[in-house]
């Protein structure tokens, strides 16, 4: 890989916007032409408000463990967003572009939005009421919006980037992540509302354009493509992105430090870009180097990757665990300072997700298992097949173990919202992969594979769309037997290994 410095060099839709005082409000770059109207223009006619009189959109989409994530009455089409960072830990304007449509008659709307110091609101130019409650933005514009028409709304407001919170799983610590020069971001599960007002749940996808000020002598990088970093007369330097394909809140990316920019290629001259704090570019090279080789080895089994470009963001922080925000894995350093093995594991699992979880989103937070068991599952196998314990050793050891965390963190496909990542979300449920591999053989499950990211590439599907895809493929109705893997309270024998045994289960 070559290692290289980036350079510096300098159809319209309604947007709803959040930006900072003293932030840069141009006009966003958006996709696609506005069917109705632009800012500030007059409220439809009569024949566009028929139907329902207006009521307020919903808080939340239903989810059964995190009811208030994401909001109803809207679709959100595009964000943009503006941060204006000034130092490491200091409040700095912020702003966020998003274009949405209205999927009813509003009479008010949510969005998700925790903390920050909130400034000014406006809906299609003309100030809005709002209120704070938890974490939900209230807002009511001067107008009801009538069902089917975009709008957009402006939320001033200052960025607060000490503001975190805690999970005892292996999350742990979310939200803005401090590093020594500037920051990073971990928004995974529902951070996303700490950084940005947001439509902020895993099945709800957008497109992202970043605008990112920068004091000199710091970079700034985000999910997707560099558009541009134009340096400014003060000498600060405006990065702008395109996450390119729609992303979820919690898969967004954005990071400030003094970083080297690594390029390199892929299979079929995919772009690959790793962000590299610049005392790190050549302790995680070894490592690093690697992603080409793990993109090629997913792809035999996934098929083409489905995202336009891919790369390491190195984290130089404590963080606890890798993250696969989207095109940009964070993978802290330590994890690239240690053993082969184990710096392997993090990266082909982080990697997976692009196609399990990035690309193929969950429908509900109880389908994480789809996610991070699938990401589990082929890291395990990766490392089998590159000098790691062999992929039926660790089965082996989670399902002697798997009684104990169906017992203590549900199983599979029951999660607490408290136990969403722990173990059982993880080897738990690579194992549901591996029992399933074993009933139906080699071969049919990795046409199951293919054919679920393949069918569901850019989609979010649950649970149920996986049982009845892989009866589908298989030719035979799995159902009867996912069923106990996926919800019951004991573990099922597993095909082909009558000698295995689950552990007793202690209180």
């Amino acid at each position: 890989m070559e290692i290289a410095k980036v350079s510096l060099s300098g159809r319209t839709a309604l947007v709803l916007t959040v930006v900072g005082a003293g932030a840069v409000t141009g006009a966003a770059v958006l996709a696609g032409a506005l069917p109705h109207g632009t800012e500030g223009s007059p409220a439809p006619g009569p024949a566009a408000s028929s139907g329902p009189p207006p009521a307020p959109g919903a808080p939340g989409i239903g989810d059964p463990l995190m009811p208030l994530a994401g909001n109803g009455g809207y679709t959100v089409r595009r964000y943009t967003l503006d941060f204006d960072w000034r130092a490491p830990r200091t409040p700095f304007e912020a702003g966020a572009t998003i274009s949405a449509t209205a999927t009813q008659a509003l009479s008010r709307f949510d969005l998700d939005f925790a903390g920050n110091t909130l400034h000014r609101v406006t809906v299609d130019g003309t100030q809005a009421t709002t209120r704070r409650d938890g974490d939900e933005l209230v807002v009511t514009p001067a107008r009801p919006i009538p069902r089917g028409r975009p709008f957009t709304v402006r939320v001033a407001y200052t960025a607060d980037p000490t503001q975190g919170r805690h999970r005892d799983d292996a999350i742990q610590d979310y939200g803005w992540v401090p590093t020594p020069d500037g920051t990073l971001v971990c928004a995974q599960p529902d951070g996303a509302r700490m950084i940005f007002p947001a439509d902020d749940h895993p099945s709800l996808r957008a497109p992202v354009t970043f605008r990112i000020t920068t004091p000199a002598g710091l970079s700034a990088v985000a999910n997707g493509r560099l558009v541009g970093a134009v340096r400014r007369p003060d000498g600060r330097t405006r990065w702008t992105y395109d996450s390119e394909q729609p992303i979820a809140a919690q898969l967004v990316q954005l990071a400030i430090g003094r970083f080297t920019f690594v390029a390199g290629s892929g299979p079929r001259g995919l772009p690959v870009r790793d962000v590299v704090p610049d005392g790190l570019v050549t302790d995680t090279e070894a490592y690093r180097s690697l992603t080409p080789e793990h993109l090629a080895w997913l792809e035999r089994r996934l098929g083409p990757y489905p995202f336009r470009r891919y790369g390491v963001l190195v984290g130089d922080t404590e963080l606890p665990v890798a993250l696969e925000t989207q095109s940009l894995s964070v993978v802290p350093r330590d994890d690239l300072l240690g053993d082969r093995v184990d710096a392997e594991r993090n990266l082909v699992h982080e990697l997976t997700h692009h196609w399990t979880g990035d690309s193929v989103a969950i429908r509900r937070w109880s389908d994480l298992w789809l996610s991070e068991g699938h990401a589990r599952f082929y890291e395990r196998l990766y490392s089998d097949e590159h000098g790691g314990v062999s992929l039926e050793s660790a089965m082996r050891a989670a399902y002697e173990q798997h009684d104990q965390w169906r017992h203590d963190e549900g199983a599979p496909a029951e999660p607490t919202a408290d136990t969403l990542f722990k173990v059982m979300r993880y080897d738990g449920s690579a194992l549901v992969l591996f029992a399933l591999r074993e009933k139906v053989g080699e071969a049919t499950f990795d046409r199951i594979e293919r054919t679920w990211v393949s069918e569901y590439r850019g989609r979010a599907a649950g649970t149920r769309d996986f049982v009845a895809l892989a009866s589908r493929v298989a030719g035979e109705d799995l159902g009867p037997f996912l069923e106990p893997w996926l919800h019951g309270p004991r573990t099922p024998p597993m095909p082909g290994h009558p000698d295995w045994q689950a552990d007793p289960v202690e209180d």
